[in-house]
């Protein structure tokens, strides 16, 4: 069994993908369709793809938003992975045809 010390330094991927999770289902309540599995899967794409907009300062939430998901554990970074998600059920909605 790992100790902390050798799961700590995997904590964010670890985080960011139970974030993903969440926000694929939500991406699915939003949108509609996929499923389970499917929204699971669209959700940790998405938290990945949220944090690299990011990161790259393509994605920058307004203050007013921020106030409200600070006061949620990792809101902030729910929502974000949530963005993700849905930009990702977009562009294979449009690149599949639907």
């Amino acid at each position: 069994m790992p100790t902390m010390d050798q799961i700590q330094p995997y904590m964010p991927l670890i985080i960011m993908g139970l974030n993903g999770l969440i926000a694929g289902w939500l991406a699915g309540l939003l949108l509609g369709g996929g499923g389970l599995i499917r929204n699971l899967i669209v959700g940790i794409i998405g938290a990945f793809v949220g944090g690299l907009l990011v990161n790259t300062g393509w994605l920058n939430l307004p203050a007013s938003v921020t106030n409200i998901t600070n006061a949620i554990p990792y809101g902030t970074q729910i929502t974000i992975s949530t963005i993700g998600a849905l930009i990702v059920v977009i562009i294979a909605r449009f690149l599949g045809g639907r």
